[in-house]
């Protein structure tokens, strides 16, 4: 029998979590991906999300959440033995055409008829290389060899910056179908008046987001620093802030607007694979203060302030910089807006859609009989 020509709109199940930058990820990418016809169903693990972030996807698609955790949650393999088949079983259900997995382990084990795009977002063993300069410890090494079998799986494996990739690269070795796409804001720029301070949102009980760092140079910043994100990790990480001005975890929305009205945005962060809050800021029309790391230096090279993340002193001079002399920082800031325009949802999706049509494709293309 042969097969016929695919006419509907393709259906994409594409794995997300409530706890960080993925989320944005996915709903971003999914807007964008409306506009070329692509429904798509979310296959949710880890912690619940909110209302707001439910209401958020249902309006972009279908949401199914499952009892099962994310790999970085857990101690060991053994607590993803059911992701396979969760994934499998609803991808046979829902119809899917091709999945879209937010988690290389995702894809360890997965045994379905359909293409896979896995993306390395982040990973256990790139944020020790990237945080404490190190191999993955030995408690956390069946990470490696999962998400190794994640990449060997995936017809596609996406990174979000050349620096990543180089990252997983080191750490893995050669993935012969690794890609770059840069990720993408679909927030609009609306000129409105700054005010004197300095903003910086992040997951704070992560040490790849350098939060005690820039707690540390806030004390000799002339402006006020206003933290805004999570300082209590899922695993019992703990983050004290004591000379900021720490507005706790806020939903996106909320943290907008305070990006909107901040006059520069920083991120300390030592460990990036992109880094959604800086193009936010300039989306935003901040000027940014960045720490001084490859992923950085690629994207926003020209149009940032660069400090080293491992000195309070120097990364506190460079907001006081910003903080004094309005000329620079509403250069950088326009700088910043025009370097954004890059990352465009609209570019995103229109790559990860070429993806997706050329595996969609060249199954049917390589599928003669049945």
């Amino acid at each position: 029998m042969i097969r016929q020509a695919q006419t509907r709109s393709p259906r994409v199940l594409m794995t997300v979590d409530a706890v960080g930058g993925v989320w944005r990820y996915a709903m971003d990418l999914a807007g964008g991906l409306k506009h070329h016809g692509v429904r798509i169903c979310f296959a949710g693990f880890g912690p619940r999300p909110s209302r707001e972030q439910i209401i958020e996807a249902e309006a972009l698609g279908e949401l199914v959440w499952f009892d099962a955790p994310l790999d970085w949650m857990v101690d060991g393999e053994a607590a993803l033995k059911e992701v396979p088949r969760l994934l499998s079983s609803l991808a046979r259900q829902k119809n899917v055409d091709l999945l879209h997995l937010n988690l290389p382990s995702q894809a360890a084990g997965l045994d379905v008829p359909m293409p896979v795009v896995v993306v390395s977002h982040s990973c256990v063993v790139t944020w020790f290389a990237g945080v404490r300069g190190s191999a993955v410890p030995e408690g956390w090494r069946w990470q490696q060899r999962v998400n190794r079998e994640g990449f060997e799986r995936a017809d596609v494996v996406l990174a979000p910056s050349h620096s990543h990739a180089a990252m997983m690269e080191a750490a893995y070795g050669p993935i012969s179908n690794l890609k770059v796409i840069y990720n993408a804001s679909r927030l609009e720029n609306v000129a409105g008046p700054k005010q004197e301070f300095v903003f910086a949102a992040a997951r704070w009980w992560d040490d790849g987001k350098n939060g005690a760092m820039l707690d540390a140079a806030a004390a000799s910043v002339r402006w006020p620093v206003v933290m805004a994100g999570a300082n209590r990790g899922p695993n019992g990480q703990y983050l004290a802030l004591r000379n900021v001005d720490y507005r706790g975890e806020l939903s996106h929305r909320r943290a907008m607007v305070l990006m909107r009205q901040a006059a520069v945005v920083a991120s300390p962060s030592v460990y990036e694979p992109f880094g959604l809050a800086p193009l936010e800021a300039a989306r935003a029309g901040a000027a940014l203060a960045l720490s001084d790391i490859p992923t950085y230096r690629e994207l926003w090279e020209g149009a940032a302030l660069f400090a080293d993340p491992h000195d309070p002193g120097a990364f506190a001079d460079a907001l006081n910089l910003l903080a004094d002399d309005d000329g620079q920082r509403a250069v950088l800031a326009v700088k910043a807006y025009e370097r954004s325009k890059m990352f465009g949802v609209e570019v995103q999706a229109a790559a990860v859609n070429h993806i997706y049509s050329g595996l969609l494709h060249q199954g049917h293309t390589l599928t003669a009989a049945e």
